[in-house]
């Protein structure tokens, strides 16, 4: 992937990366200041979860509260623990009034989720060092917002994703070239980014410990062991990573499009799963519609489990298609044939790839084919004149905390795929 910019050498970048100190928590405490200095969990729904914790603020992780425990569980620890439920809109909402802080240094500007995001600020010198705008950006939404965020300097997007993690609250990182090894390579090889829980008791069984470990190992046998990814972890450890920035409202090749959601109940039947499908399956085939990628051949579905456990399964059509009938049917027999229901399921996701965009004429033989695609994008016109939940189909409407999902802004997707 080619740098968007004048810079020659890659190492000359300036890339940040910013990460909002306990967000869910924090945003919490913007109005009443007094529970910063109490401890406070934000958890989901207790009627469909249980109490999960979502994020907790620094007097809680003190008391070793940690995200994913049973609200009760938290209060075994703190009887008298401050809980708050979960308000996404509102989260969402500080969300952008940070962006527009970061808009003042750069408009290359990348989100990783709803609290962190790389800016590349390498034609931001009128500004000052890489160290300095990181310095201003967090006093500016200290200040204007209160909140506070850790950011990470490098010049690559993993090193500043990594410095960013290393001093936290309210603090800047900078990684160099020249230091790099020095700073991070003693570091667990799990806090590299991309480095998830399977990944690592995969590469502990080889004996890597610790990124430096990563970096030097043999590179044939880590790719014998972990195929492609691992020697692409590899060049990671090695601070071999050259992707850009996006630039805000950068258009791209698009080779895949997909959504995941977090439901906000547990899914425990046929019937829930095949309701959340069908939201899926109709966001990404109204954003296949809109960016005129042609029809997807291929189809993976997600699933993650109450447990946190996720893996994903693969499927080909029979026919190229772009309807979210077919996304539906493919995905819903892929679940069945696959998942045997021995938890309930938190999680969902569909990524649909390989895009034919050659002009198909439709025949006598194609008429389902074209009422199919006439009733997607007649859902799409309702919703764009009159609002998401202005219309649903009756599998949806069967839940009503289903029906409360809006894939426009509820949704998930990571920077390389939710599938690695």
């Amino acid at each position: 992937m080619n740098y968007i910019g004048n810079i020659n050498n890659m190492n000359d970048r300036v890339i940040l990366h910013s990460d909002l100190n306990n967000f869910y928590a924090s945003c919490e405490c913007l109005n009443s200041p007094h529970l910063k200095q109490v401890p406070l969990v934000v958890i989901g729904d207790p009627r469909d979860r249980h109490g999960i914790v979502l994020a907790k603020n620094y007097p809680a992780k003190a008391l070793n509260i940690k995200t994913g425990m049973v609200l009760w569980q938290a209060k075994q620890i703190c009887p008298n623990i401050i809980v708050k439920i979960a308000d996404f809109e509102k989260y969402l909402n500080f969300s952008r009034i940070v962006r527009k802080v970061y808009e003042r240094y750069t408009d290359f500007i990348e989100p990783f989720g709803i609290d962190e995001a790389w800016l590349d600020v390498s034609f931001s010198k009128i500004f000052g060092s890489g160290q300095e705008i990181a310095d201003k950006i967090r006093e500016n939404i200290k200040k204007e917002i209160g909140l506070t965020a850790s950011i990470g300097v490098s010049y690559n997007k993993i090193f500043a994703k990594l410095g960013s993690d290393m001093k936290k609250p309210d603090a800047t990182t900078v990684i160099t070239y020249e230091d790099f090894k020095r700073k991070i390579w003693s570091l667990p090889v799990e806090s590299l980014l991309y480095v998830g829980k399977a990944t690592t008791l995969k590469v502990k069984k080889l004996g890597i410990e610790t990124i430096g470990d990563l970096a030097n190992f043999d590179v044939n046998f880590l790719e014998q062991k972990l195929g492609v990814w691992g020697v692409t972890l590899k060049h990671f450890a090695n601070g071999l990573d050259n992707s850009p920035v996006k630039k805000m409202g950068q258009l791209e090749v698009i080779k895949s499009v997909g959504n995941s959601l977090t439901a906000p109940k547990d899914l425990k039947t046929i019937d829930d799963i095949h309701a959340l499908l069908i939201i899926l399956a109709e966001s990404v085939s109204a954003r296949i519609y809109k960016y005129k990628l042609g029809k997807a051949k291929t189809l993976q579905l997600w699933i993650r489990d109450t447990n946190l456990i996720s893996f994903s399964r693969q499927a080909k059509f029979a026919f190229a298609t772009n309807n979210s009938i077919d996304f539906v049917n493919l995905s819903l027999n892929l679940f069945k044939n696959n998942y045997k229901f021995e938890f309930p399921v938190r999680s969902l996701g569909i990524n649909v790839s390989n895009f034919d965009t050659a002009f198909q004429q439709i025949t006598f033989f194609d008429q389902d084919e074209e009422k199919k695609f006439k009733l997607d994008r007649t859902i799409d016109y309702i919703r764009e004149k009159h609002g998401h939940d202005s219309i649903f189909k009756a599998q949806v409407m069967l839940s009503d905390k289903l029906v409360s999902l809006n894939v426009e802004t509820d949704h998930t997707i990571h920077p390389l795929s939710f599938f690695k």
